[in-house]
């Protein structure tokens, strides 16, 4: 199986999607035609729950292995930042929901 290391890689490989996705989708040149927004944004929110997900098995392997001082040091830092991938995500799903639906009206 995987190291744990990979864990964290695959969290920001997933996070990053999570915020790619609705940006190419914004970037469609015909938007009005463009009939598969929702299947970006919900690519986009699910490329987002992996990743927090992803840090949730990490934070429990640290849990596991008993390793405190790691968890010390980090938690505040991945709260934060789990934070703000959720919340970056949800603006930009958001926004590319209220373009597309703004162009069917």
């Amino acid at each position: 199986m995987f190291g744990a290391g990979w864990l964290n890689l695959g969290s920001l490989v997933f996070g990053l999607i999570a915020w790619i996705l609705p940006v190419v989708n914004l970037m469609q040149p015909n938007k009005a035609d463009h009939r598969s927004w929702a299947v970006f944004s919900v690519a986009s929110v699910s490329a987002c729950a992996i990743s927090l997900c992803m840090q949730i098995f990490y934070t429990d392997h640290l849990v596991k292995i008993e390793d405190w001082s790691a968890l010390m040091d980090t938690s505040h830092a991945v709260a934060f930042v789990a934070t703000s991938l959720l919340a970056v995500t949800i603006i930009l799903n958001v926004f590319t929901l209220v373009v597309y639906h703004g162009k069917k009206l």
